[in-house]
């Protein structure tokens, strides 16, 4: 496996910053993968770029980009995501 850059390392970080909200799309080369719409956020991004996030169901897997399929959440997506959250209460 190569080595990114700190150049590489950086980019994902100001691209993926702590506290961004994502949504898993598909996990396929993980035999216990996140599911499918799963949403979490951001922790960090580490020395291999992989990003580490704090999932919704508890999980704690990381996305690995290139590999796994994801989406940053929009604000609209999350405002909506806090409103659902809220009619369940």
């Amino acid at each position: 496996m190569r080595v990114p850059s700190r150049n590489e390392v950086e980019s994902y970080r100001s691209r993926y910053p702590v506290g961004t909200r994502i949504c898993c799309d598909s996990m396929s080369d993980d035999p216990r993968p996140v599911p499918s719409g799963t949403m979490g956020t951001v922790i960090g991004v580490d020395d291999m770029c992989s990003i580490m996030v704090k999932w919704d169901n508890g999980q704690g897997l990381s996305l690995v980009p290139g590999v796994d399929s994801f989406h940053v959440i929009s604000q609209e997506e999350s405002e909506s995501e806090e409103a659902d959250m809220e009619m369940h209460i």
